[in-house]
Parts: structure tokens; C-alpha cells; sequence
């Protein structure tokens, strides 16, 4: 497909900063990586000088993917083509000397950061649980010291006497001893340095010809800084993004930033993708009518060429049941009607509470369903600590393994002592592991201090001594209370079910293990080691399968289906309070940001479109009544049916449902007996 005008103006523009608006599907990856190819066979740029950033995983490796079918594996290999977080990372590798960071720094998740907070405010400030709960005030200072870090703000350039600050500088402390850094630093240390350093900073701007982002809505004040730092002297940058589809704000995101580049570059050549590949014509009419309620910088229309389409179906249901009995019963119908695959159906709502009622509707139905947008199995800490153990007792050279666990259950062994083994680790290049047993190390420990860390090193000797005496199966049935991680959930964790849910989670871990190790019928007994590898694998597995492409009807939240798009789609919630949600009726910019959600929502349907509110929520004597969204009020009229779902409604019954699928799995069956008889 040949570009349009505006696409090709926005590839062949390279001579200064370029913002490029791009309206829902109208193309923008297209444009990025055409761009990529562009400017390394017409302009002559080696590929390792090109940057080109975007905002997960998946979308980095769908562009390094695209352009190599372009250019070849190998040279797609050397082009930069990463998240922000991935860039921060791999200058902080070749920096680390520059950022006090030993080579083979550890980088803590949200759960290990959490956890030193947590442990920081029981020693120093026990006084601020007595007010709250443990979780919540734990959870409010990691999110304000994340907050702190995407303003470029360091303990030292805040209040002294503040609790938060002398917090943070307590958590930055564990952290250096640590030889750690969490994943707001991968961005915030990497800024600071490239603006503090001028041999780095230097460097790295000289590095990099050409700079691309993508996505550049979502982009916070550091990362802004950060492309700034990079692009110092040449200007030589593409950022695409549409401010219509910011909806990040609660993570820090900024769309600000569009309004920032037209201020600090008077030379900024803006272009609009206008035209959408996507939708047809009414839907992006309910788009366009939509989002005009917000203000805009840069105004811009959707439209295509793609033809009017059917209207979009607006669709009052008395209750919540009714409205999931409805959407299976015409997905069910129109699978079979029109055979359409099941993952050409998507339902999409504000929050995951949501998807409860409509899950068990499609798994009644005998309907395959995919959620995303939840956590996966090998996400729970629980899971993570576990694993991390397990990885111990492999390898107890393993740093990050070891940092996790370390105090889990607690065994007070502190900051000092951390401190000591870090720069240890670091002058003599041997691990975490090897500097807590060597008594030239230790010496100098206090005696609490050095009983605390003897007992942990005892701990593992004696699980290694399992390990390496092949008592898998002893070491599979006994680690948990080995370790005395049941008593650690049983004394960490507030509810009865939350204990009992983390429980079940280290105990199927460990089944699993035991499995493995015992073997079946059908696989061979594997090591101990070998087990947890092969956990491992499945775990990153697990990650890049996110279920988006298995033939299921896919139910998400509005925030998990950007970038997605679907044939039908059925957004469900219109009703003030969960569409726009209640959290932003007091919030400043609040309702904006719903309603750029909802466009995200309207713009992710291809052919037809159903949006749906109910009169009532809640179950049982608990019901209330609703009052509609008012965002329906804002599409137009004359590219919407109202309908008042009823009794004349078209449905399925339960027993005609059953019928039907056990019909289409006798045809399946009987064709693949005819595919067998004819090979033979």
C-alpha cells in the first residue's frame, strides 16, 4: 500500500524536529518504520545510530520485526529499537561506573521496592502505620518516591525535615548498598547523568543521528527531558502521538508535552495523519463528535474512505445481567451466523470488576474467552519470592535471587551489613554470596550482625547440601517450610483470604516443582534444577503470550486495548460513576481523560460497534438505580440507534446454545475423519 500524502511528508522530513499527529489507525507504525528504512538507504545513516523508541515490548519487536523485513535481520538487529526504560538501561550498563553503579547491578521490581519501604517505616516510622494500614502507607510512599523521580527530584533537592524525603533518602541509601536500582532510576539516573555529566552527555547526543518515538503522548517530564538530552545540537528527532489518545495520566503521563515542543522548538514542523485505515464512517463520526468536547492544541478530523458502515448501537439494559446475557447470546448468534471467528469480538470496559459476570456468562456458553490486562500467575510476589528461592538454592551466586530473598522471612540483617557485602562484591568481583561467607569480609560486622547473616548462610548450606546430595523430592515437598515462608505470609499478610490466596499460589508453585521431579507416564523425572529452568522458560513464555492471538473472545479494560482493534466491538459501563468514573469528577483534567478513554474505546472497533449502559447496578436487594453517561449525550445524533433492550429482543436459549456447539463439534469431528480417510 502506498503511502498517502501526509505519511510520506512526515517520512521525508528529517531536517528538525517533526511532530507528527496521528489520529487513531491512520497508519502511524507504518510511518515509523518506513521512516527507519528511509533514512538508512536514502540518507545514508548506519543503522546503530538510529533510535527509535516506543512504550512496551510488544510494540518495539512488532517495529524491529517490520523493518527487517524490509532490510534484513542483522541490520534490524542494530538499530536501537526499544522502550524508554530498555534505552535507560543499556546506557546505565555502559555508564554504571559514571552512576556509583558496580557492573552487575540488580534492578527491583515494584514488589522488592515496596517491600524496602515497607521495611524503612516499620523500623523508623512505625508511628505512620498506627494511622493507616501497613499496605496503604506503603503503597503511598513508593508511588510519591516514583512521582519524586519523574519530576528529575532527589531526596537532596527537597525539604530536610519532611518525612517523605528522609524516607526516600533512607530507600536511596538501601538501594546504593544494595548495588540496585528500581525501575523509575532506569529513566531518572540515566537523565541526570546525560544533564550532569558533560563526557556522557556528549557522548551519547553525538551518538545518536536520528531519533523516532512513538506514542509520545504517554511520555512523562523525564523521558521528555531525556529525549531532549539526546537530540541536543542536531534536533534531528520524529515524535508521533495523538493527544486524543493520552490516557496515562495517573502514571505520570504528560500530553502536555506536545504543547511543551511547539514552546521550546519555534522551528517544529507538525503534520496530521487525518485519514483512518481503520473504522467506517459512522463510527469515527461518534470518535470525531466525541473528543471535540476537549480542548485541543492541534485540532484535528478523522475520516475514510472506508464507507458509512452500520450506525453504532447505543443500548440501555435494565441490569447487569441482562446486558452479559445479551452480548453472548448475539456473539454466539453471529459466530455461527456469519462465521466469524471468535477473536473478531472484543467487550471493553473501565475496570476488571466488570468482567466477572461476563466470564461466567461465556464460560456457561461453552465460549472461549481470553482476559487481559490481569496479573499472571508468575507475576504474584508470592510466586516471584518462591522462585527466587529456588534459584538460590541452584545457583547461589545469583545476586538478584539472593537480594530478594534475603529478608524474606525478616532476619534483620540491614542496610550496614548490605552496605559491607555490596562493596565487597564490587572491589573484589565476586558475588553476594561468596563475600557473606568469607570471614576476611565479615569481620567487621557487629556480632548481631554477623549472627543475623550466619543464620541466612546456614539456611542455604543446608538447602544446598539437599540439592547437591540429589534430594530433589525432599527439597521439592519441604522448601516452603524450610524456609518458614508459610509463617512469613501467615505474619506479612492483613485477611484471612488474602494469606489463604497467597498460600495456594507458593503451594502450586511447589506442586508443580514436585511433579517434575517425581515424572509420569508421560515425562521423564527431571532434576531439581531442570524443574525450576523449566518453570522459568514457561514464565517467559507466559509473557509474551498474552492470550491477544488465540481464538477466544477477548475481554479487556479500556487502558489494555490501545493499539488493538477488533470488527465488533461491545463497550459496556456508560453510566455516570463508572464511565466517566467517579474518581475523576474532583479531579482536575479528570472528565477529559475519561473521555479520551472512551474515544480509545470507540476507536478500537472495525465494522460495528455497540456501546451499553444499564439502569441498574449491583445484585439482589442492593441494586441502584443509574443515571447514563454523559458522554452519550455528546455523539451525534444522527450516527447512533437507541434501542431499549427488551422482551422483542433476539436471543439464544441455553438449550438451543448447547445444541448448536455440540452440532458444530460433531461437523469438526466428522470433517477431520474425512481428512484422515483421504490421506489414507
Amino acid at each position: 500500500m502506498l503511502l498517502n500524502d501526509a505519511q510520506q511528508q512526515a517520512v521525508d522530513y528529517i531536517d528538525g524536529p517533526c511532530l507528527v499527529l496521528a489520529g487513531a489507525g491512520s497508519g502511524k507504525t507504518r510511518v515509523i518504520t518506513t521512516k527507519i528504512v528511509t533514512l538508512i538507504r536514502k540518507h545514508g545513516i548506519p543503522p546503530e545510530r538510529i533510535g527509535a523508541v516506543t512504550f512496551t515490548n510488544k510494540a518495539a519487536a512488532e517495529m524491529r520485526e517490520r523493518v527487517s523485513r524490509e532490510l534484513g535481520t542483522e541490520a534490524a538487529r542494530q538499530i536501537v529499537i526499544s522502550t524508554f526504560h530498555s534505552l535507560g538501561l543499556q546506557i546505565l550498563q555502559k555508564e554504571h561506573r559514571r552512576v556509583n553503579l558496580g557492573k552487575h547491578f540488580s534492578l527491583f521490581d515494584e514488589y522488592d521496592s515496596q517491600k524496602i519501604i515497607g521495611d524503612i517505616i516499620k523500623d523508623e516510622f512505625p508511628g505512620l502505620i498506627e494511622k493507616s494500614s501497613e499496605r496503604s502507607v506503603v503503597e503511598e510512599y513508593a508511588v510519591t518516591i516514583a512521582r519524586l523521580k519523574s519530576k528529575m527530584l532527589s531526596p537532596e533537592d527537597l525539604h530536610q525535615d519532611q518525612v517523605r524525603t528522609q524516607i526516600y533518602a533512607l530507600y536511596e541509601e538501601y538501594l546504593q548498598a544494595c548495588n540496585a536500582i528500581d525501575f523509575e532510576d532506569l529513566i531518572f539516573k540515566t537523565t541526570k547523568l546525560l544533564r550532569t555529566d558533560p563526557e556522557a552527555g556528549e557522548r551519547w547526543c553525538n551518538w545518536f543521528r536520528y531519533m523516532l518515538v512513538d506514542e509520545y503522548q504517554d511520555t512523562n517530564d523525564t523521558q521528555y527531558e531525556l529525549l531532549k538530552l539526546l537530540t541536543r545540537g542536531s534536533n534531528r528527532f520524529t515524535v508521533v502521538g495523538d493527544d486524543d489518545q493520552s490516557i496515562y495520566a495517573w502514571r505520570g503521563a504528560s500530553p502536555q508535552n506536545i504543547d511543551k515542543l511547539s514552546k521550546e522548538y519555534s522551528n517544529l514542523k507538525v503534520i496530521k495523519l487525518e485519514q483512518n485505515y481503520r473504522s467506517t464512517g459512522h463510527i469515527l463520526k461518534c470518535a470525531n463528535g466525541l473528543i471535540a468536547y476537549n480542548d485541543h492544541l492541534y485540532t484535528k478530523r478523522l475520516y475514510t474512505d472506508l464507507g458509512d458502515g452500520s450506525k453504532v448501537y447505543v443500548r440501555t439494559h435494565r441490569d447487569e445481567q441482562d446486558e452479559a446475557a445479551f452480548i453472548v447470546s448475539e456473539i454466539y448468534g453471529m459466530h455461527y451466523e456469519r462465521k466469524c471467528r471468535w477473536n473478531d469480538f472484543a467487550v471493553l470496559y473501565r475496570g476488571n470488576f466488570q468482567s466477572r459476570l461476563l466470564e461466567k456468562e461465556f464460560r456457561q456458553a461453552r465460549i472461549p474467552v481470553v482476559i487481559s490486562g490481569g496479573s499472571s500467575f508468575f507475576e504474584q510476589r508470592e510466586v516471584k519470592d518462591v522462585m527466587a528461592w529456588c534459584r538460590l538454592i541452584c545457583n547461589p551466586h545469583d545476586d538478584v535471587a539472593l537480594l530478594r530473598i534475603i529478608n524474606i522471612p525478616r532476619r534483620g540483617i540491614g542496610t550496614e551489613t548490605l552496605s559491607i557485602l555490596s562493596d565487597a562484591a564490587r572491589k573484589t568481583g565476586l558475588s553476594l554470596y561468596a563475600c557473606a561467607t568469607d570471614a576476611a569480609i565479615t569481620r567487621n560486622l557487629l556480632e548481631k550482625q554477623k549472627k543475623s547473616l550466619s543464620e541466612f548462610i546456614r539456611l542455604v548450606v543446608r538447602l544446598r547440601q539437599c540439592f547437591l546430595s540429589y534430594e530433589d523430592e525432599k527439597l521439592a515437598n519441604n522448601l516452603l517450610s524450610l524456609v518458614e515462608y508459610e509463617r512469613y505470609i501467615e505474619a506479612s499478610t492483613d485477611s484471612k483470604a488474602a494469606k489463604s490466596f497467597r498460600l495456594a499460589n507458593a503451594q502450586m508453585l511447589m506442586s508443580w516443582i514436585q511433579d517434575m521431579v517425581k515424572g509420569g507416564r508421560e515425562e521423564e523425572p527431571l532434576s531439581f534444577d531442570a524443574a525450576v529452568d523449566k518453570l522459568g522458560l514457561r514464565e517467559m513464555m507466559n509473557r509474551q503470550n498474552d492470550g491477544a492471538d488465540a481464538d477466544a473472545v477477548q475481554l479487556m479494560t479500556l487502558h489494555a486495548s490501545k493499539g488493538l482493534e477488533f470488527p465488533y466491538v461491545y463497550l459496556i459501563g456508560f453510566e455516570e460513576g463508572v464511565l466517566p468514573h467517579r474518581n475523576s469528577f474532583d479531579v482536575r483534567g479528570g472528565i477529559a481523560e475519561e473521555r479520551r478513554l472512551a474515544y480509545v474505546g470507540i476507536t478500537r472497533a472495525r465494522r460495528e460497534l455497540n456501546l451499553c449502559r444499564c439502569l441498574y447496578l449491583g445484585t439482589g436487594l442492593n441494586k441502584s438505580p443509574t443515571l447514563p453517561s454523559r458522554f452519550l449525550d455528546e455523539l451525534p445524533a444522527e450516527n447512533i440507534v437507541k434501542v431499549r433492550m427488551g422482551e422483542d429482543v433476539k436471543s439464544y436459549d441455553s438449550k438451543k446454545m448447547n445444541e448448536d456447539f455440540l452440532s458444530s463439534m460433531a461437523d469438526s469431528l466428522f470433517s477431520q475423519m474425512e481428512q484422515v480417510r483421504k490421506k489414507r
